[in-house]
């Protein structure tokens, strides 16, 4: 299978890949090309960005939950029809958990026959970036660092001396060269860069992104540094579709929106048709057999979702009487008494007995494993690998919750367990992945099914 394909990658975090990624995505997505779109790692906010550039969902790759035989399967299978394939790196190029660097960046590129482009940060640097180079293309040589984007440049004199230290020292084509620009801030918080919901006047943002960076970038050059990738084999054959037998509603809005596409995907394949409600404005839930909120940022939006209190009261009784239900992170948060936050203190629909209090760093950061305990709703085998990433602590719990996971790496809701159960109801603050090893959406689309 034919399949031009780049890996956006950097020497560290915070180099400015999402917003140059982002921007050569827009791009190239103005000049009519259908493009595949890929964030390396547990991630939901960069693939958002990437997902409104290219008009299309963006896919995860990620070693802590995908086999890397499965990694090459679903990438050949969400490429299928693309012109050309971005991929866009998670911290530096060779960073990754494990020392022997198995699950960097790198050994994406190499599995993937990925050529790469590094974005390199170049504030206070000029010659300096010569033996940066040099390095990166040493240490392995079977990575296919092809070119690099000169970003956060301080005007032209400083991108000639980068030019030449590049062109002296290096054989990399200077992809692009961006210089430092207000026009390309996208706002941050405590997870990282805000959601493209979140954002005003998003097309225009998009647009201006795309201009700014697709006028920086030798797009043509590019492409063609993407068309040397090697050919792969073709994927497997797709899973056949039956006609769906439950409904599931899904909150979908600008407090509620880390859900992976690939996830949703899922549902489908599991005979369910996923309705989305907006937590801020519905009155009530669709007609549903099943209730799914994933994560997001509902401590920012605490005063609308208290307004809503008839939603909150529908959600309550429908739960109450044993609607099946599954909520992650920010919707274990929405499911609580309470949200305390700087935004303000709202009362949430209080299905769990506890109040969501908000803190200044993380409770919960990283990759967590877990087993299920016999009290789980939908149980698997085994240990599970997923991530979090939570500012929430739960406090104030009345009485002694029922829990349908044990810890075993990572904190969850106090170190030892996560998943509290209450009815049909799993609230907790890990953050799923439906892969081979743990097909959770078909065995809820089974719970589901099976308490209609």
């Amino acid at each position: 299978m034919r399949a031009p394909r780049f890996l956006i990658a950097a020497a560290h975090k915070s180099s400015g890949k999402t917003v140059v990624s982002t921007g050569i995505a827009a791009a190239l997505t103005a000049r009519g090309l259908k493009l595949a779109a890929f964030k390396k790692g547990p991630d939901y906010i960069d693939p958002m960005w990437l997902g409104a550039a290219i008009k299309g969902p963006c896919y995860n790759l990620d070693f802590n939950t995908q086999a890397p035989d499965e990694i090459a399967d679903f990438f050949a299978s969400r490429i299928t029809g693309a012109e050309a394939t971005l991929v866009e790196a998670n911290k530096g190029l060779f960073d990754g958990v494990s020392m022997d660097g198995s699950d960097a960046n790198a050994a994406l590129a190499k599995m993937l026959g990925l050529p790469v482009v590094l974005v390199i940060d170049t504030v206070g640097m000029t010659r300096g970036i010569a033996p940066l180079l040099q390095g990166y293309r040493a240490f392995d040589p079977e990575v296919n660092i092809v070119g690099v984007i000169l970003n956060k440049v301080g005007g032209s004199r400083h991108e000639k001396k980068l030019r030449e230290a590049v062109e002296t020292y290096t054989d990399l084509k200077v992809v692009g060269a961006v210089h430092r620009n207000p026009a390309l801030e996208i706002g941050e918080r405590h997870l990282g860069l805000t959601t493209p919901a979140e954002t005003g006047g998003l097309d225009a943002l998009i647009e201006r992104l795309g201009g700014v960076v697709g006028a920086s970038v030798d797009l043509d050059l590019l492409l063609d540094l993407a068309a040397r990738a090697p050919d792969l084999p073709d994927p497997p054959a797709p899973t056949a579709l039956s006609e769906p037998d439950v409904t599931i509603a899904y909150a979908r809005d600008r407090a509620f929106g880390f859900y992976y596409p690939d996830d949703l995907e899922a549902f489908a394949e599991a005979g369910a048709r996923l309705v989305p409600f907006d937590a801020m404005r519905d009155p009530v839930l669709p007609d549903c057999d099943g209730l799914f909120i994933g994560g997001g940022f509902p401590e920012m939006f605490v005063g609308e979702l208290e307004a809503n209190a008839a939603l909150r009261a529908d959600i309550r009784a429908k739960i109450a009487a044993g609607l099946p239900t599954y909520a992650e992170c920010g919707g274990l948060m929405y499911l609580s008494r309470t949200i305390v936050a700087e935004t303000g203190v709202g009362e949430m629909v209080g299905t769990v007995p506890a109040e969501a209090v908000m803190h200044p760093t993380p409770e919960g950061k990283g990759l967590i494993r877990f087993t299920e305990r016999a009290d789980h709703p939908w149980p698997g085998n085994g240990e599970i690998r997923a991530h979090e990433f939570h500012h929430a602590r739960l406090r104030s719990i009345a009485g002694t919750p029922t829990y349908g996971r044990t810890i075993t790496r990572g904190h969850g809701v106090d170190g030892a367990h996560d998943g509290i159960v209450v009815h049909n109801a799993l609230a907790g603050f890990c953050h799923l992945r439906n892969t081979r090893a743990d097909p959770w959406v078909h065995r809820f689309v089974d719970f589901v099914r099976g308490r209609r």
